[in-house]
């Protein structure tokens, strides 16, 4: 016990004497929980902006209740109905000054739209046609047989700091595994410590324990840092109420990372080569991962890969115990897959093992 007590201390202050393990594992993180969060803090949607050209019944015969909550979602710019001014309209909507135009001909409403971005245009599209089969209705004083109510299945208070946290805490706990106990590794390596605790009465259960605890702690600093945070007002993470359920699997995702981290300093012979082979692993995981961003409309091959991907797993896990109200349901089988990989991986960094850098 007094062995490894004093391999962790000593573990302990070297990581916190490098100011650049310090910055990677807890701040660089953090910088862009902190940044993103404070991007999209007050992310909606924004209006769409149509050009109407000259009159348009449709758009003019509005009742002011339906004109005052269209106000919410479009932005109306009235013209003449002149030649000149539907052309002119085109050109906005071609040039990307205008989302739409729209004008009446002929009894028809007609709807121009840039195919550039489908996203505005299916928006103006769906909304249009809304106001046509409303004005359908009032025209023949029929009353619709269903109506349609919409709403999110999240809480109207969402915000994306929810989405943001469990995401980017999971990556902060990847990179301080690989890193963590890469870069160990191969300093210790270099210096011939590995040799002298191999020669000494040093147990290896005591050097790995030592290890695993000090990145533990770590690992459970980020966590708290980041929720801490997130949980901020001017950030507003709600957490629901077995939130507590990250703290195991930030345990397990940590020894699975660690276990990366073993592989990589097995190989890497230098400090330099095992920060190129980690960062090659652990960004390329970040993006395939949807660390930074949704995979909803990624390639399917691309979904099909971030499947084997510990990362996806462990963020998916985090946001489902952090901010969807899931429990140990959903955390247990992630546990398992992880420690499952954990063991696998460091099998294999045991066999590719060097104690001497020759």
């Amino acid at each position: 016990m007094r062995a490894f007590l004093n391999l962790s201390l000593a573990m302990a202050r070297g990581l916190a004497r490098d100011r650049a393990a310090v910055f990677f594992t807890l701040i660089f993180p953090l910088m862009f929980l902190m940044l993103f969060g404070a991007l999209f803090k007050d992310q909606g949607v924004g209006k769409s902006d149509i050009v109407q050209v000259g009159s348009v019944k449709v758009l003019d015969g509005m009742p002011d209740k339906e004109r005052a909550g269209l106000r919410d979602i479009l932005e109306i710019e009235k013209t003449d109905g002149s030649a000149a001014a539907r052309r002119e309209a085109l050109e906005k909507v071609r040039k990307g000054d205008a989302d739409a135009a729209v004008f009446q001909r002929d009894g028809k409403v007609e709807l121009r739209y840039s195919a550039a971005d489908q996203v505005r245009s299916g928006t103006v599209r769906g909304v249009l046609n809304s106001i046509v089969q409303q004005a359908n209705q009032r025209a023949t004083g029929q009353p619709p047989a269903f109506a349609l109510q919409t709403g999110a299945v999240e809480d109207e208070t969402t915000k994306p700091i929810q989405y943001l946290t469990p995401g980017l805490l999971g990556w902060a706990v990847a990179m301080g595994g690989v890193f963590g106990s890469a870069f160990n590794l191969v300093s210790w390596r270099r210096k011939r410590i590995l040799r002298r605790l191999w020669l000494a009465p040093i147990s290896a259960r005591s050097v790995v324990g030592a290890r695993i605890g000090v990145n533990l702690i770590t690992a459970f600093a980020q966590t708290a840092i980041f929720l801490a945070v997130a949980s901020l007002p001017y950030y507003g993470l709600t957490l629901t109420g077995d939130w507590w359920l990250c703290l195991p699997l930030v345990v397990c995702g940590t020894l699975a990372f660690m276990s990366i981290g073993l592989l990589v300093g097995s190989f890497a012979k230098t400090e330099e080569a095992a920060n190129g082979m980690a960062q090659l692993v652990i960004l390329p995981m970040a993006f395939l991962s949807g660390t930074f961003f949704p995979l909803d409309n990624a390639p399917g091959w691309i979904r099909t890969v971030s499947e084997f991907l510990p990362l996806k797993h462990l963020a998916s896990a985090m946001q489902d115990v952090l901010t969807r109200g899931e429990s140990w349901g959903t955390a247990l089988p992630v546990m398992g897959g992880l420690l499952l990989f954990a063991a696998v991986l460091t099998a294999i960094a045991a066999r590719v093992f060097r104690w001497d850098a020759a």
